[in-house]
């Protein structure tokens, strides 16, 4: 098991019925262990990870099981589970888990197509940024995608995790315009989460490129990233 002290958002697209997590923290390799998402669900697991929360979460998902009682029932098997952190959405539903014993700043909040959650920041102001900005930003004309993205910056522009920074990853599983820049990592940069937006924004570009040379079908083909 890892100590991931983090912060993530988990969400739908109203439009699209696309799941997503964003996720940054400051140790190495985070996209490697909490974000999970499929199209029937989203899910973040973090503080001392637990990565089958995620993997049998999802799986219980797509059997039908809804995300609160798949995951409740899942930390109810766990012994550790007052030192875990883990939140995620369904097409219906949300849950939000932040165990006693996580460190503080710790806590979560839930919205209609959202779950933020954070352990070891510098403050609740990061949750209530995420949250803010992800709301502003839900009835705009942008990607998805972005709107994680804009999430996460808000988070870090907040404080982010107060021991500094390191990794952050995008990840997303959308069923009818699958793009390559939904699936997105940076394992370890001084600047992380600017780093994902810059890679974010080549990507878009050359998606753009790869349209423009050889069509929307070529769009599609390339766009069938794995989650």
């Amino acid at each position: 098991m890892i100590d991931l002290h983090t912060f993530s958002i988990t969400a739908r697209d109203r439009e699209s019925g696309a799941f997503g997590v964003a996720v940054a923290t400051a140790r190495p390799n985070v996209g490697s262990l909490v974000p999970w998402v499929s199209v029937r669900g989203a899910i973040a697991t973090q503080a001392r990870v637990n990565t089958e929360l995620g993997r049998q979460g999802l799986a219980l998902m797509t059997q039908g099981v809804p995300v609160d009682v798949a995951l409740s029932a899942l930390l109810e098997k766990d012994g550790e589970r007052e030192i875990r952190q883990v939140h995620g959405l369904d097409a219906e539903r949300a849950f939000c888990h932040t165990g006693a014993s996580c460190v503080p700043w710790c806590g979560h909040e839930q919205g209609d197509v959202f779950t933020v959650a954070g352990n070891m920041l510098a403050g609740p102001d990061v949750i209530a940024a995420m949250s803010r900005a992800f709301r502003e930003h839900d009835i705009e004309q942008r990607d998805f995608s972005e709107r994680l993205l804009l999430a996460l910056e808000a988070g870090q522009k907040a404080g982010g995790d107060k021991r500094g920074k390191q990794s952050a990853a995008l990840l997303v599983a959308a069923p009818r315009e699958p793009r390559m820049y939904h699936n997105l990592r940076v394992d370890d940069h001084a600047e992380p989460v600017a780093e994902l937006r810059r890679v974010w924004e080549v990507v878009v570009a050359h998606t753009k490129q790869i349209e423009a040379e050889y069509g929307a079908a070529a769009v599609r083909l390339f766009g069938r990233v794995k989650h």
